[in-house]
């Protein structure tokens, strides 16, 4: 499981070091691909064949279903570690994710997920005030916390 908030910069060469902790656990070969609010998602190769198979049974006649794989599977990549712990990221997703030098990495129990730090400020900025109500709403009132 991905867990913890780690920070990093992105050289000139879009690389970026991935915490050690979370090496293991994506293997030789991971994917990266864009995420939603501007982020990007990281997934083991298990992982991510796991959600391609479910886009697979989504109806192609849905626009949204259409709208959703393109967007999730066209900015994929597969990506591996060079000898520091760096990845190389694809000035698509860099530009997707607006990710200038500064960077948050994130577990999110079954992927990772990049921000540029400004991007992940304002997230976090806006929600932590929320994270009650989305609680409530999310939990059965069975489940501790």
């Amino acid at each position: 499981m991905f867990m913890g908030e780690y920070h990093h910069s992105i050289d000139d060469k879009g690389r970026l070091i991935i915490p050690s902790k979370f090496r293991k656990d994506l293997g030789n070969e991971f994917i990266v691909t864009r995420g939603i609010e501007h982020c990007l998602f990281v997934y083991p190769k298990d992982s991510f064949e796991r959600i391609v198979n479910k886009l697979e049974t989504l109806p192609f006649t849905k626009k949204d279903a259409r709208n959703f794989t393109r967007f999730f599977l066209s900015g994929a990549t597969v990506a591996e570690f060079d000898k520091q712990g760096r990845i190389n990221i694809t000035s698509p997703l860099i530009s997707y994710a607006d990710i200038n030098k500064d960077c948050v990495v994130i577990g999110t129990g079954d992927r990772l997920e990049i921000w540029s730090l400004d991007s992940w400020n304002t997230y976090f900025d806006s929600a932590k005030d929320n994270m009650s109500d989305i609680a409530e709403n999310l939990f059965n009132e069975s489940v501790d916390l």
